[in-house]
C-alpha cells in the first residue's frame, strides 16, 4: 500500500500543471483521459513507517498507534505522557 500511495503521489506531480490548465480553460473530455490516479484527491494520508490510513498524525507524519510508542521511548522532543 505504501508503494501504491507513492506512485500516486509521482503522478500527481506529473500531471498536476496539466489539471490545472485544462480545468482552466474547462476541457472536461481531455481531463477525463487523464489517469485516474493523477488526481490530488485519491491521495491518502498514511503513516510513514508503517503505512496504515487511519488515526493519521499530520504534524508528525506517522499513524496515533506509532506516535503513542514514539512518545513513550522519549523518541518525540518536547512530548511526554500526560498524567494529573
Amino acid at each position: 500500500m505504501k508503494a501504491r500511495e507513492a506512485k500516486r503521489k509521482k503522478l500527481v506531480e506529473k500531471y498536476a500543471d496539466k489539471r490545472a490548465e485544462l480545468k482552466k480553460a474547462g476541457d472536461w473530455d481531455a481531463l477525463q483521459k487523464l489517469p485516474r490516479n493523477s488526481s490530488k484527491v485519491r491521495m491518502r494520508n498514511r503513516c510513514r513507517l508503517t503505512g496504515r490510513p487511519r488515526g493519521y498524525m499530520s504534524m508528525f507524519g506517522v499513524s496515533r498507534v506509532i506516535f503513542r510508542d514514539m512518545a513513550l521511548f522519549g523518541l518525540i522532543p518536547g512530548v511526554t505522557k500526560a498524567s494529573w
